[in-house]
């Protein structure tokens, strides 16, 4: 299932984490960005449904309740890219008198909802694995293992593939979809493993299938808690990385007649950004000049950062012992404060 934000960090590869930006975005639109991981979500979802097939066919045909909650595992799975494939969809709806900051967080609240779909699931399979952990049944066929053994290579193959599409987009969900797809291939070779000793060693072994089915109950459920508790947090607005924020704050620093940055905050919805800054100019500044100057820092921001949606810059006038210093000018001209949306 869908895996934290805090198992993709990945400073070795990209200069952000996924609640950064990547340097690679400088240079998508914003469109292309959302037309990569719309189309990763579909590998997702037509993987994953292709995979729920197979192995709820293959459970119940061979009777190994392993393979029946790794089906449920990829059902999960299969909703979830739905799930996102349908907000990031909804995402991209332009702004509107109701929605004046956009619909970037829906994929938030699309993703706590299928979270709790998926505990119960997990809940659902874990108590009939309970129910049958003492029951006898014949051991599975030889091409129940080779399933199960597919289905490491696919789903191992998908994690490269979505680990690639989300370092270079910055989605969390894709990124936490690519992650997913590494735990549910750890969870295949567990059940791989499991029905191997249950083939090898016979009826003294059956209790290795439930226990193996438990063990990825256990996996689902604690996955469903993670992807919970990450959609919550960006739900609560919580600040971007450091990292990212630095560069953003960098970024501004550089443009002509601001002399310091007094404040930054920068939040998260879905894939996108929402950055408030407070600009310092020259106390003798006109209102004119500031607006330049923040017109001049907003723009700038929205071109290097393709997925911030908005910048909101409040101009400040420079602190008098920053205007004293070599090279300021200390004129005493009325400084004024006003923001620049």
């Amino acid at each position: 299932m869908i895996a934290s934000c805090d198992q993709v960090t990945d400073r070795s590869r990209v200069m952000h984490t996924t609640n950064g930006i990547s340097m690679s975005q400088r240079h998508i639109k914003r469109s292309e960005i959302y037309r990569l991981a719309i189309r990763a979500a579909w590998v997702g979802l037509w993987v994953n449904s292709a995979l729920a097939g197979v192995k709820l066919w293959a459970g119940l045909t061979a009777g190994t309740f392993a393979l029946v909650a790794d089906a449920v595992n990829s059902i999960g799975d299969a909703l979830t890219s739905l799930a996102v494939l349908l907000a990031l969809r909804y995402a991209q709806r332009p702004p509107d008198d109701d929605h004046p900051y956009g619909h970037s967080r829906v994929e938030s609240i699309v993703a706590t909802n299928v979270a709790l779909l998926i505990i119960v699931s997990a809940v659902w399979v874990g108590f009939e694995a309970v129910t049958r952990i003492t029951q006898s049944h014949p051991p599975p066929a030889l091409w129940a293992l080779i399933v199960a053994a597919i289905n490491v290579v696919i789903k191992e193959s998908v994690y490269h593939y979505k680990k690639s599409v989300g370092l270079a987009t910055g989605s969390i969900a894709v990124m936490a979809a690519a992650w997913d797809h590494r735990a549910d291939a750890l969870c295949s070779l567990a059940v791989l493993i499991g029905l191997s000793i249950v083939a090898i060693g016979g009826d003294a072994w059956n209790a290795a299938d439930e226990i193996t089915a438990l063990l990825v109950v256990g996996i689902i459920a604690w996955s469903g808690i993670r992807l919970h508790r990450s959609a919550m947090r960006q739900s609560l607005d919580i600040q971007a990385d450091p990292a990212l924020i630095q560069t953003i704050r960098d970024e501004a620093s550089s443009q002509p007649g601001v002399d310091a940055i007094e404040s930054l905050r920068v939040r998260r919805s879905g894939l996108e950004y929402f950055a408030d800054i407070h600009v310092q100019i020259q106390r003798d500044q006109t209102i004119e000049t500031g607006h330049e100057i923040g017109h001049a820092v907003k723009d700038h921001l929205l071109e290097k950062f393709p997925m911030v949606r908005d910048v909101l810059v409040h101009i400040e006038p420079t602190a008098p012992s920053l205007a004293s210093s070599p090279g300021s000018s200390s004129a005493s001209s009325p400084a004024s404060s006003f923001t620049k949306t």
